[in-house]
């Protein structure tokens, strides 16, 4: 008894410990960056065009090319990914076919991201000729999302009581019926949840955008689908690892860096709050 006692003890330290190093390391990211950025953050930082060769100025055209990025990317991942998942979990049957797609569908939702930019460039940018386009980085982003989409609402779906279903058929119900009334309203709050994560893993993405969207430097904002974007995460990358007078542009990738991690902490917060609104929901 006393040496169980005593490693539940142990067993305690080290957790206690090992998320303290994760919360200090959290802590020191995100001071560094806040410290950092927030010497050039400012409103004209974010509604002004870069000035000198991105040496003054804002990223104003970095932050909309982001927006349409993400935004675009979703409107195009978020139908097809729900539909799939809904035929995946409603209507497929349990064959070794369907396991086949659930695996490749898990595994693509871990494949690094870069990997999907050397997609979108092959596919996108030359097989069909779309070019470095604000197209060719919103399908290439679309996919990068859809399989956590999928996933998503395949879980979503299955988490609703079969009660629910059974005594909707009871009364007469077709399955697409118990589907659109039943089953999607009581799992849209985690699909929606799935989506808005999704969102922000857009957002954050710098290699799929890489090779198919983004610019380092662009005078004025897309005008169409088929024109380059300015985007937040390969500005920062450009700054970092391109830029020729430093001491300007070092300050300004800080602050583009600042931007992306408030933007992404408030999409991921939207979603959790979402989660804690769906997990009050009394079936």
């Amino acid at each position: 008894m006393m040496w169980t006692v005593l490693e539940e003890k142990v067993a305690l330290f080290i957790l206690r410990l090992v998320l303290l190093f994760v919360l200090t390391f959290l802590f020191s990211l995100f001071l560094v960056i806040c410290v950092n950025g927030a010497q050039v953050l400012s409103i004209s930082f974010l509604t002004e065009f870069p000035r000198c060769g991105i040496t003054k100025g804002g990223i104003y055209p970095a932050l909309v090319g982001t927006f349409y990025l993400s935004i675009g990317s979703l409107l195009f991942a978020f139908p097809l990914g729900v539909l799939a998942g809904i035929y995946l979990e409603e209507y497929a049957r349990e064959t070794w076919f369907t396991y086949l797609i659930r695996a490749c569908v898990n595994t693509l939702a871990g494949v690094p991201s870069v990997v999907f930019g050397l997609f979108g460039m092959a596919f996108f940018v030359k097989r069909l000729g779309f070019g470095v386009s604000l197209l060719s980085g919103i399908l290439t982003l679309g996919i990068l999302i859809l399989p956590v989409i999928i996933r998503t609402t395949e879980e979503a779906l299955s988490s609703v009581p079969a009660d629910l279903k059974e005594a909707a058929y009871a009364l007469g119900a077709t399955k697409w019926k118990v589907i659109k009334t039943v089953a999607i309203p009581m799992a849209f709050p985690g699909i929606l949840t799935g989506a808005i994560l999704s969102l922000g893993r857009a957002a954050g993405e710098t290699a799929p955008i890489m090779f198919t969207a983004a610019a380092f430097y662009c005078r004025h904002t897309p005008r169409s689908i088929f024109d380059e974007v300015m985007a937040l995460p390969y500005l920062i990358y450009g700054l970092m690892t391109e830029g020729t007078k430093p001491e300007y542009q070092v300050p300004i990738a800080f602050g583009a860096a600042l931007v992306l991690l408030l933007l992404v902490l408030g999409i991921s917060g939207i979603g959790i709050f979402l989660r804690y609104r769906s997990r009050k929901i009394r079936w």
